[in-house]
């Protein structure tokens, strides 16, 4: 659908986090009616998972700029913009303030579970008349009741938070973790906090390369020094240590560099014992512990656990789109001008040039996948990217096609490229545009 046809609907946002609530933010400035979709009870329920967690980008990369406009009229108090918050002073100080503005408030729905998006009265195959029909949201409400709500244009930032990826390295469960979820976190569990006595004097594996992994490393170590009993192993799946260990000191960003720094100290003074290449083969429950098999650099080993976290990324949930032409990359599974821009096969230090609407659009015209869903599963995303799409994607509803192509994006460099050049003699983190400052490797600017 043209959304311009239809100027009286409003424009779906599924996803209430950061940038859900900000594509609301630009929508309202360009005049349109955001209805917004949050399956939580509240705004920011996934970010709220991990609430525990200090980002490693400070205040002034977690702000949208409209977002910051809006509130600043309500005489909000903008924190500091080089202090690091945790994602529960986020939800606090930014998200919840901004979803009661009076601007957005009415158009949030939360405990509304959107199971379907479809064009109203038409499947997928019926291309008559396809681009004049709205789009119709098929959504629960909190007392379970299907609703059925007709839109000009859907932005999914629904995340991918709630998908978490698997252990086993073909991307499934191995044999037996479906049995052990009693045993297994996945993501960055509480570990100082209510899930301390998890971990306590426990001999736990965390499994992952990227910064979620390192974060729960650096919790259990700090844990250590309270509880010199427990034992903390960190298997790598594929990525060398180097690799996942960052850019240190050369990270532009010095609170993600000290997360690789103080874990590369842990491994050098051995309190900590990396496994790389690790492949998990089977978990079996040995009575209130895990036995674990796998093979580490190709030799089998078998290790005794209490307690595993999962730390591997996460991956979209596609279902929504089932009805629409969405056209994504068989790989990353992002929409096909993005992905070849941040697989991680050919980009080893994060790079990403600016993209917005015309990188996001699919054949289904006023559909788009924005946020760190719109990455798939590549684990490159950071906040002020999501920004930007949303701004760009807004504009271009509105049908301010040149600001929407206008798309500026400036990020701190991670200072890590390990991939060797390209045979064009372009080096692996080039991007086909100019060369920009690289993105960070960490959701929301949490670890990934």
């Amino acid at each position: 659908m043209d959304p311009a046809s239809t100027p009286d609907l409003p424009v779906a946002i599924i996803g209430a986090g950061p940038v859900g609530l900000a594509a609301a933010a630009h929508a309202v400035r360009r005049g349109l009616t955001p209805l917004i979709f949050e399956r939580g009870p509240s705004v920011a329920t996934a970010l709220r998972s991990w609430a525990h967690v200090r980002v490693f980008t400070p205040w002034r990369y977690n702000v949208d700029a409209a977002a910051r406009d809006l509130l600043l009229e309500q005489g909000w108090q903008a924190p500091d913009p080089d202090a690091l918050p945790t994602g529960a002073d986020i939800v606090r100080d930014y998200l919840e303030p901004l979803a009661r503005h009076p601007a957005l408030a009415p158009h949030l729905r939360c405990a509304a579970d959107v199971r379907a998006i479809a064009r109203a009265g038409l499947d997928k195959l019926t291309t008559a008349g396809r681009e004049k029909a709205p789009f119709q949201i098929i959504w629960r409400d909190a007392d379970g009741a299907e609703q059925r709500t007709e839109v000009r244009a859907v932005l999914d930032a629904s995340g991918t938070w709630d998908q978490p990826n698997p252990l086993g390295v073909d991307g499934l469960p191995v044999p037996g973790e479906r049995e052990a979820q009693d045993l297994i976190a996945y993501g960055i569990p509480d570990i100082l906090g209510h899930a301390r006595a998890d971990y306590a004097g426990r001999r736990v594996l965390v499994a992952g390369s990227g910064h979620s992994a390192i974060n729960a490393v650096l919790d259990l170590l700090r844990l250590q020094e309270d509880a010199p009993e427990t034992r903390i192993l960190w298997a790598l799946r594929r990525n060398g240590l180097q690799k996942a260990l960052g850019g240190g000191l050369d990270d532009k960003l010095a609170e993600r560099g000290a997360l690789g720094l103080a874990a590369r100290q842990a491994v050098e003074t051995g309190r900590l014992t990396v496994l790389s290449p690790f492949a998990t083969e089977r978990l079996e429950r040995a009575g209130e512990a895990l036995a674990l098999t796998a093979r580490v650099e190709g030799d089998p080993r078998r290790l005794t656990l209490d307690r595993l976290i999962i730390a591997t990324g996460s991956r979209p949930d596609l279902s929504l789109c089932r009805e629409l032409r969405a056209a994504l990359d068989p790989n990353v599974e992002a929409p096909l001008a993005l992905a070849p821009l941040i697989d991680p096969n050919l980009h080893s230090c994060g790079t990403v040039p600016p993209h917005g609407a015309a990188e996001l659009a699919h054949p289904e015209p006023g559909f788009y996948i924005v946020g760190s869903k719109a990455y798939g599963r590549a684990p490159t995303f950071l906040m002020m990217t999501g920004y930007e799409q949303v701004r760009s994607v807004i504009a271009e509803i509105a049908g301010d096609h040149a600001a929407a192509r206008d798309v500026h994006l400036v990020l701190p460099e991670t200072g890590v490229c390990s991939t060797a050049p390209r045979e064009t003699g372009a080096a692996c983190c080039a991007p086909p545009t100019p060369a920009i400052p690289a993105a960070s490797t960490g959701c929301c600017g949490v670890p990934a």
